[in-house]
């Protein structure tokens, strides 16, 4: 054993420990997925602070810390937090046989890690807008045969039938579309930027009676193409707001009422919490 996997294998640990999560599979796919193999060669480039910097060589277990590993420099987009993934894919609770899509795939890691943890019997349909990332992602993801990856926009393109639908960008609000793509019990979980000082990592769960929201934690993403500006006529909530927001309504189902926390267009979000069990629109 290298010294690289001896990192690989701690690391895994760290993550499982962050994810906090009672799936012992969660350990096993950070142990057994090479962060590497999606990273292109090393040396590698990290975000730190407000700078960044070359790891001093190609030795994978530079990268098996809590680094930000730069894909795309000029447009600021890195391959994530690892700590912040770990707890998101704790919060969604990926199983075997379910359908996942994946919204800025990147290059593929996160992908990998979701289509491992949905076996056997599920598949993972990954969007990437940036045509160079998308390209990337098809080769790193080539021997994972539960993935489809799509060279597009997440925004504009419909989505298929989603147990998870999983948002690695910055959106003012969930398109109505997404919402809509959860099946029963479906998880959306997103960074929700509806304002410049307002960035809250959130889980959305279709229930029976609507979609119930947590806001669980900040989260910072660059933001996604076509649903980060608010529209006209919106209302934006400051932060105090934004985290007491436990429901998200479509304005079809019910029109705003005093709950609002946040309106935008056809997409509204409420202090209302989701009864479990209640049937009908609220």
């Amino acid at each position: 054993m290298t010294g690289s996997d001896d990192a690989r294998r701690f690391y895994a640990k760290l993550m499982a420990a962050h994810a906090r999560s009672a799936d012992p599979r969660i350990e096993e796919v950070f142990a057994s997925v090479p962060r590497e193999a999606f990273l292109g060669p090393g040396p590698w480039t990290v975000f730190a602070g407000d700078g960044r910097f070359k790891t001093p060589t190609a030795d994978p277990s530079y990268i098996y810390q809590n680094v930000l590993v730069v894909l795309d420099a000029d447009k600021g987009i890195n391959n994530g937090e690892p700590v912040l993934h770990a707890m998101w894919i704790g919060k969604a609770q990926p199983k075997p046989g379910e359908a996942v899509t994946h919204v800025g795939a990147g290059t593929g890691y996160y992908t990998a890690l979701l289509a491992r943890l949905v076996e056997p019997g599920g598949s993972v349909t990954a969007f990437e807008i940036e045509a160079d990332l998308a390209a990337r992602a098809k080769a790193n993801l080539a021997a994972y045969g539960n993935v489809a990856v799509v060279a597009g926009d997440a925004v504009a393109s419909p989505l298929p039938p989603s147990d998870i639908i999983y948002v690695n960008a910055a959106v003012v609000a969930p398109p109505a579309a997404w919402l809509k793509a959860l099946k029963p019990g479906g998880r959306l979980i997103f960074p929700w930027r509806p304002a410049e000082r307002v960035g809250l990592a959130v889980l959305v769960t279709r229930m029976e009676a609507g979609f119930a929201c947590q806001p669980f934690m900040g989260s910072w993403f660059i933001p996604c193409a076509g649903a980060s500006v608010a529209g006209p006529g919106a209302r934006v909530p400051t932060r105090e707001r934004a985290v007491r927001t436990r429901s998200i309504r479509l304005s079809e189902d019910k029109a705003p009422d005093r709950t609002a926390t946040a309106v935008f267009g056809d997409v509204w979000f409420s202090s209302r919490a989701i009864r479990a069990g209640a049937g009908g629109k609220r």
